[in-house]
């Protein structure tokens, strides 16, 4: 199979459901070993259940360094290292003007899709460079890229996703380490329905495509950025978004 992922083990955060399930099963299929990882550890189970490779779920809370480290202490000490890591983890946020946002609901997007991927990634780069290799992929979105109206946390956390990703993949890039990320445009899953009818149509409205992508269409791109042959791309954001991105 092309990007061939035998006797690898993966960690898919977020990965009991949506878009982060789709993933997890792309890449078991491609042989890797799935950590699923989620705060619903009997979805992470369950999902882990129907990969094979010896998959298995594991509880994490992307917003608590500590559970992250915890967690990802137990895929090395079960697995022996750690080959891959998706931060798939998100929230969306409510859809609301800035005026209405509240301190707590801002920090509370920002604490699961910016603190969460630096505390994974800090939790695995030692291990990487320790190996001299590894392959970390951090789900963006459209959003971090043009800024969606009534979505500031969001829209500002993903942008963050995205600096974060060039930023570590130029620190790492010697070290056969290769960080990027993928930006959908809107997606069909579950967390559409923190939002509006109507933010929902202004941005599918936006993908030339006329329609919202699919979770192993999302799937197919990362699958390749966590493979051994994406060896000479690190610090990139690619765009699943239908022909919505501008650059």
């Amino acid at each position: 199979m092309p990007f061939d992922l035998t006797g690898q083990t993966a960690i898919v955060t977020g990965g009991a459901t949506g878009i982060g399930e789709a993933i997890a099963r792309r890449l078991a299929e491609a042989g890797a070993t799935v950590a699923v990882a989620d705060l619903d550890k009997a979805g992470a189970d369950a999902t882990a259940a129907t990969l094979g490779n010896n998959s298995f779920g594991v509880t994490m809370n992307v917003a608590d360094s500590a559970s992250v480290n915890a967690a990802v202490a137990e895929v090395i000490a079960r697995t022996g290292r750690v080959h891959v890591l998706v931060n798939n983890a998100g929230v969306a946020g409510k859809a609301a003007p800035v005026t209405e946002y509240t301190d707590a609901e801002f920090q509370q997007v920002m604490q699961v899709n910016v603190n969460g991927i630096f505390y994974c990634c800090r939790a695995v780069l030692a291990t990487m460079k320790e190996h001299k290799y590894g392959r970390i992929v951090n789900i963006a979105s459209i959003a971090g890229k043009e800024g969606n109206p009534n979505m500031i946390a969001y829209s500002g956390s993903k942008a963050a996703v995205i600096g974060m990703t060039k930023s570590m993949g130029k620190e790492y890039a010697t070290d056969g380490i290769c960080v990027n990320a993928v930006s959908p445009a809107v997606v069909r899953t579950k967390i559409l329905e923190q939002l509006t009818p109507q933010q929902v149509g202004y941005m599918t409205a936006k993908i030339p495509m006329g329609r919202t992508g699919e979770p192993v269409e999302i799937a197919a791109v990362v699958h390749f950025l966590a493979s051994p042959d994406c060896s000479f791309v690190t610090a990139q954001c690619y765009d699943a978004s239908g022909g919505r991105a501008t650059y």
